[in-house]
C-alpha cells in the first residue's frame, strides 16, 4: 500500500528521470513540473490538462457559482495562446442575474497564488484578463485584479465521473505547423546514439514517474490499491475515444462489489450500467439471442438502478475490435477470478525483468478469453468457428503494463528487477515518428526505439514537452539550447 515514504523512492527507483526534469527546468514557460512536487501539492497534473480542460466543451462546466449568488456561464473560451501571455484570448463570459458580458482573456493556473508567483500584475500582456481559471478554490492572488472572476475547477468536477485528467489526450489540442526538417536538434544528435539514447531513456522515465505520481496520489486519496488499479484498466480498454466513459463505470461499479461475481454477470452489469444491453433479436442465431435475454435477466436481478446517464459513447468509426462492448467484454474477464488480476501480477515481483515482462503479458492476454466472442465480432454476427478474434492483443496488454502496472509498483515504492530495461514496445504512434523526425532525421534507423518501450516512452514526454507547441523553425526550443549546453 502507497505511503507517503514511498514518495522518496521515485528518484531512487528511476534515478534517470532527473536529468531529464533538469532540462524541463530550463524552460520557464512549461506547465511540467517535478511530479513529486505536485504530488505533495495535491495536484499530479500540469497547467497544459486545466487548458485542455477549459478548451473542450465536453469536459469544461457548463457554469460556475460565484459568492453571493451569481454564477458565470462560458459562452467561448476564446482562443489558444501558443504564444507569450493569457493562455487564451478574447472570451465571452456571461454573470446572471444581470445578463452582463465579459470579453477580454484568461488565464489558467494550477492554484490561485500563481498569478502573484508568475508576476502577471506586472506584465501589461495580462491586463486584458477576465478571468482566472484554476484547480484549487482559495483566496484571491494578492496581486489579482478586482474585476477579474476566479472560475475554481476542481468542485465543479467533482460532478462528473466520467471525467478524469489522465484520460485528456493533450496532443490531441492545437498544435504549432512545424516545418519540414531539419530540426536544430537534429545535428546536435546525429551521429551521437549514446546522448539519444540517454536523452530518451531519462524522459521514459521522468514520464513513468510522472504517472506514478498521479497513481500515488489516487492512492492516498481512496486507500484501495484494486480499486485504483480497476480504473485505470478500464479507462485503458476504452482506448482513445471512450476512456471516460469506460471510468465512469469503473466508479459507479466500483471493484468491491462486482470482484465475486460471475463473469457473465459482471458483464451484463458493465453493458446495463453503460446503456448497452442490446436487444435479442439483433442476434441471427438462436444461441446468440438465449445468451442476450439471460444477460438482460441476470441485469435485472443484480441491480437495474446503476445507470451512467452522463456518459456519451463514441461507437461510429470504429475498428469491430475496439467497440465499447468488446471492450467491456475484456473488463469481465480481466476482473474476475482468484486470485485478482493484480494478485497474479504481485506474485511475478521477484522476477528479473525480461522474464517478469512475459509473466505479466501473458497473465492478461490469457485472461481476456470468452468463447462467445472469440468465434464472432459483434453481437449481429454469425459465429464462425474458422476465426479467433482475440479480445485483447498484445499490443493492448503492453500498454496496461507500461502505463498501469509499472507506475503503480514505482508509487508503492518497488519495480521488479530490470523492469525497465525491458519495458514491452507499443505500436509506434504519429507522435512518437514525428518526433524521432525531429531527433534524429529522415535517414534514422527506427531500430533506436521500435523494440524499447521506455525509448517509446521518452518520444511521448518530449513530444508533450516540447514539439507539441513548438513555435515555426522551433525557434527558441528549450531542449535545443540545453542539447547545446551539454555538448
Amino acid at each position: 500500500m502507497f505511503s507517503l515514504d514511498n514518495e522518496s523512492r521515485f528518484s531512487d527507483l528511476l534515478p534517470a528521470a532527473d536529468a531529464y526534469a533538469a532540462l524541463l527546468r530550463n524552460d520557464v514557460t512549461s506547465s511540467c513540473m517535478e511530479p513529486n512536487a505536485l504530488f505533495r501539492s495535491g495536484f499530479a497534473w500540469t497547467e497544459r490538462h486545466l487548458q485542455c480542460l477549459w478548451f473542450d466543451s465536453r469536459y469544461r462546466p457548463s457554469f460556475f457559482p460565484q459568492p453571493g449568488g451569481e454564477t458565470v456561464e462560458v459562452l467561448d473560451p476564446g482562443e489558444w495562446n501558443l504564444e507569450a501571455g493569457p493562455d487564451f484570448l478574447d472570451a465571452t463570459l456571461r454573470i446572471n442575474p444581470g445578463n452582463r458580458h465579459l470579453r477580454g482573456d484568461i488565464e489558467v493556473h494550477v492554484r490561485p497564488t500563481d498569478w502573484d508567483s508568475h508576476r502577471h500584475a506586472n506584465d501589461s500582456r495580462y491586463e486584458r484578463v477576465i478571468a482566472h481559471v484554476t484547480w484549487f478554490s482559495a483566496p484571491p492572488a494578492r496581486t489579482l485584479p478586482t474585476h477579474v472572476v476566479q472560475l475554481p475547477l476542481a468542485e465543479r468536477m467533482a460532478f462528473r465521473p466520467d471525467v478524469s485528467l489522465d484520460d485528456i489526450d493533450l496532443k490531441a489540442y492545437p498544435h504549432a505547423i512545424l516545418p519540414e526538417t531539419p530540426r536544430p536538434c537534429e545535428p546536435l544528435l546525429h551521429g551521437r546514439m549514446d546522448e539519444a539514447a540517454y536523452l530518451l531513456a531519462s524522459a521514459g522515465q521522468y514520464r513513468l514517474r510522472t504517472k506514478a505520481a498521479r497513481i500515488a496520489h489516487r492512492l492516498l486519496q481512496i486507500g484501495d490499491r484494486e480499486q485504483v488499479f480497476y480504473e485505470e484498466v478500464m479507462a485503458a480498454l476504452g482506448y482513445k475515444y471512450n476512456q471516460g466513459p469506460f471510468r465512469a463505470i469503473a466508479k459507479l461499479l466500483p471493484f468491491s462489489e462486482i470482484r465475486s461475481l460471475p463473469k457473465e454477470t459482471r458483464y451484463a452489469r458493465f453493458l446495463g450500467c453503460g446503456k448497452l444491453l442490446p436487444q435479442p433479436d439483433i442476434l441471427p442465431d438462436e444461441e446468440g439471442k438465449s445468451w442476450i435475454r439471460s444477460l438482460w435477466d441476470q441485469w435485472f436481478l443484480e441491480s437495474c438502478e446503476t445507470i451512467a446517464d452522463e456518459v456519451q459513447w463514441r461507437t461510429s468509426n470504429l475498428r469491430p475490435q475496439n467497440t465499447p462492448v468488446r471492450r467491456l467484454a475484456a473488463g469481465a474477464c480481466l476482473f474476475t477470478g482468484t486470485p485478482t488480476l493484480l494478485e497474479a501480477i504481485d506474485f511475478f515481483r521477484d522476477e528479473q525483468g525480461e522474464r517478469w515482462q512475459s509473466l505479466a503479458l501473458d497473465t492478461i492476454v490469457e485472461r481476456c478469453d470468452w468463447e462467445f466472442f472469440r468465434h464472432r465480432l459483434a453481437f449481429s454476427s454469425l459465429p464462425n468457428n474458422e476465426q479467433n478474434h482475440a479480445l485483447m492483443g498484445a499490443a493492448r496488454a503492453a500498454a496496461i503494463v507500461t502505463n498501469i502496472v509499472l507506475p503503480l509498483s514505482v508509487a508503492e515504492g518497488w519495480l521488479p528487477p530490470h523492469a525497465i530495461d525491458h519495458i514491452p514496445p507499443e505500436d509506434i504512434s504519429a507522435p512518437m515518428r514525428r518526433v524521432a523526425l525531429y531527433l534524429f532525421g529522415r535517414d534514422h534507423n527506427p531500430a533506436l526505439y521500435a523494440t524499447n518501450g521506455l525509448y517509446q516512452q521518452g518520444l511521448l514526454q518530449i513530444y508533450l514537452d516540447f514539439c507539441l507547441t513548438a513555435k515555426p523553425d522551433c525557434d527558441g526550443c528549450p531542449l535545443v539550447q540545453a542539447l547545446f549546453d551539454r555538448m
